[in-house]
């Protein structure tokens, strides 16, 4: 497929790198836009795109693309994937895809009604060890999961942790990382969770700089999940059975983990985002507009679930 990419951050850079790799496969990143033209030429060389604009209406309107990778601030995001589907584009937006669930809801449902493919980029999700722990679990390998802990936090520095964190931008741990957390207990086939409590800890922006959430499933399990920016914790998943237990050394690139102390491994073939431009492309050779893996449903579920917990500790973005 030919895609076109929106942004030039640290994200887009991966996924053009990854395209790059994937070039016997059909996938070709064909032009970049960024808000400087001089910033979109200097992608476009290094990752040898055709095409660079200074507008993203610009690259939105060229015909020669298939599909929108769409990897600016959160803030930009309903806006972005709105312009895309109307200028008949297929869409990949970089998670989270709304700030709240409400633009969420009205995007699937506008992609649905000019039959376009619209997926939020919960890469992880599409990860070959994520497929065998769901399937390890569905068959009962620690029989019934009664407990959940899982950490994610990094310390970015200087203009990427302002990036990070502005209030204004949509910023905050929980919708950069949390929802890689939310994303693998969704995998697991917990539901109808029920925020048990939670405590956030605000930095100078407003937004939430930690924060530790605990949630009980509908089948009683107990879940305790912490996010932080300005503070590293491994991305550790410790699941806990009446049959045994689960440890996930890496939650987010899950390449391995041990049941019962067996162990499994799942290398990927480039660096994981393969999967999901791969599920890109069988969606819109078949002609959905979605995800049966991760569909709307889950999606909106977890932008719901996020956006209670940020309620909860009412924090409100600047730009909303």
């Amino acid at each position: 497929m030919n895609w076109g990419i929106i942004g030039t951050g640290n994200i887009a850079s991966k996924f053009a790198k990854t395209i790059n790799q994937m070039n016997n496969e059909g996938e070709r990143v064909i032009a970049v836009a960024s808000r400087s033209q001089d910033t979109a030429e200097s992608f476009a060389r290094e990752y040898s795109i055709n095409k660079a604009y200074s507008s993203y209406s610009d690259l939105f309107s060229d015909d020669d693309i298939e599909i929108v990778y769409i990897a600016t601030p959160n803030n930009l995001h309903k806006e972005e994937i709105e312009e895309a589907l109307l200028n008949s584009k297929h869409v990949l937006c970089e998670k989270p895809i709304t700030l709240n669930p409400e633009d969420a809801i009205s995007l699937y449902s506008l992609a649905k009604s000019k039959n376009l493919f619209l997926m939020e980029g919960l890469w992880t999700y599409f990860l070959p060890g994520a497929k065998e722990l769901n399937r390890l679990i569905t068959q009962g390998a620690i029989g019934k999961i009664k407990s959940v802990k899982l950490a994610y936090g990094f310390a970015p520095q200087g203009a990427r942790r302002e990036r990070k964190l502005l209030s204004k931008l949509g910023g905050g741990a929980l919708l950069d990382i949390g929802i890689y957390n939310l994303g693998l207990i969704s995998t697991l086939g917990l539901k109808d969770l029920s925020i048990s409590s939670t405590r956030v800890k605000l930095n100078e922006y407003n937004t939430d700089s930690y924060s530790e959430t605990k949630l009980i499933a509908a089948n009683g399990a107990l879940i305790t999940s912490i996010n932080a920016i300005d503070q590293e914790y491994e991305r550790v998943c410790t699941i806990i059975g009446d049959k045994g237990k689960i440890i996930i050394p890496d939650f987010q690139h899950l390449t391995s983990f041990t049941v019962n102390d067996k162990e499994y491994s799942f290398p990927v073939e480039i660096n994981g985002f393969e999967y999901e431009i791969r599920e890109c492309r069988a969606c819109i050779s078949e002609g959905k507009t979605h995800s049966d893996i991760y569909s709307p449903d889950i999606s909106i579920y977890l932008s719901q679930l996020i956006y209670r917990i940020r309620m909860l500790w009412n924090m409100k973005f600047d730009c909303e």
